[in-house]
């Protein structure tokens, strides 16, 4: 692909891109290096508005659980993982996923997304039990779960074809699968950058095809901010949208920026609120076949997410009643979903909580039976997030 920036003045892309001409990759990297960060929120919300309900902003409301943090990889730009034997290494057992599930359901969630370190002692029929014990106790929960770095390893391990392991986990009770371990999706910068052999961009793509070729829907994602240039995220950008023209099945487009405390890359210069919500913006202009993208207020911090659904975001993401890869790295934002509501209102949109898979929206009506169930099963840290509803058993 060619990823020199276009000669095309910022103006002339711009104004063919909201006639409905598709962007090249060169045309999305002269927006990267020269276009005007007001300018191109506004494109960016003008097509936003023209893909989803103008008025509307969504949200989830989901917990992260991050099974084990055991993982045979090293990724210098993670502040999350123990190597196999560290006495800070940890297995959750089936019942402590129950009691975060409980939880989770208790505040009216209605999905998980688990995923963790690749950890070299977990066979397939880990995994399938696993999602055998979700799927015959929490049948109300959507099971978001197994990044590709973990499907690869498992793949391997049990000399198994991606497709393969993924129909078993499918069978077992798998519903989706979460983006994680693409990072930037070019072999250059993960050689000279990133230096680690966790999934070539090759692998983590023909993963996400062959889910889609189970009929299982799954999220893009993108970090950056780890010393690659603006080419390589373009070549990011191009890759996604390549296999989202082939398949269909990514539900949404999420990025954000690298968080370097406590990591091997510390000395990273920090990505600034400006680069993010201008990356933010190229991505919906580029992005013209993914109808959602969100916005990262877990790393960005709450106003800068906020803003985020004026730059071409439709979506504010979860309320993330746990959150422990990124707070591992020194950023620690908490919401719950009055504080989502009353940002997105701030923001003029109406809030709406969505599923998982954005098929439709969930009224408190909906949720409330099942929240009811569950609710004393609260722990004191969790029941802020219920505020203003009351907390009863």
């Amino acid at each position: 692909m060619d990823l020199a920036p276009s000669a095309r003045p910022v103006s002339s892309i711009l104004d063919g891109c909201l006639a409905g001409q598709r962007l090249s990759a060169g045309e999305a990297h002269r927006l990267l290096l020269d276009g005007e960060l007001l300018t191109l929120g506004l494109a960016a919300n003008e097509v936003r508005n023209r893909r989803n309900d103008p008025a509307v902003a969504t949200y989830n409301v989901d917990r992260n659980i991050n099974y084990t943090n055991v993982c045979v990889y090293k990724c210098r730009f993670c502040a999350f993982y123990r190597a196999p034997g560290d006495e800070e290494g940890y297995l959750l057992s089936f019942d402590e996923i129950g009691r975060k599930i409980e939880e989770t359901l208790a505040l009216h969630g209605t999905g998980i997304l688990m995923q963790g370190g690749v950890h070299p002692d977990l066979p397939l029929s880990y995994y399938v039990e696993l999602l055998h014990f979700l799927r015959d106790n929490y049948p109300e929960i959507h099971r978001h779960c197994f990044s590709p770095p973990e499907i690869k390893f498992i793949a391997r391990k049990e000399r198994m074809s991606f497709f393969d392991v993924i129909g078993v986990l499918k069978e077992a009770g798998l519903m989706s699968i979460p983006g994680g371990g693409a990072e930037i999706l070019s072999d250059r910068i993960r050689k000279e950058v990133l230096a680690y052999p966790k999934a070539s961009p090759e692998e983590w793509l023909d993963i996400m095809r062959q889910a889609h070729r189970h009929g299982l829907r799954t999220t893009a994602t993108m970090m950056y901010g780890m010393g690659e240039d603006l080419a390589a995220r373009v070549e990011h950008l191009q890759r996604i949208r390549d296999l989202q023209d082939e398949t269909g099945g990514f539900t949404a487009f999420i990025s954000w920026t690298f968080q370097h405390e406590h990591t091997a890359m510390a000395e990273m210069p920090e990505v600034y609120a400006d680069e993010y919500l201008k990356t933010l913006a190229v991505s919906r202009l580029f992005m013209d076949n993914i109808q959602h993208l969100q916005t990262s207020w877990v790393t960005q911090g709450k106003k800068i997410g906020q803003a985020g659904l004026a730059f071409g975001a439709d979506d504010m993401g979860s309320i993330m009643i746990e959150e422990n890869v990124v707070s591992a790295a020194g950023t620690k934002h908490v919401m719950t979903q009055e504080e989502m509501e009353h940002l997105i209102r701030q923001g003029g949109y109406e809030p709406r909580q969505r599923t998982n898979l954005y098929e439709r929206l969930v009224t408190r009506e909906e949720t409330e039976p099942v929240a009811r169930k569950y609710r004393q099963a609260l722990t004191p840290e969790h029941r802020g997030h219920l505020s203003p509803l009351p907390v009863v058993a």
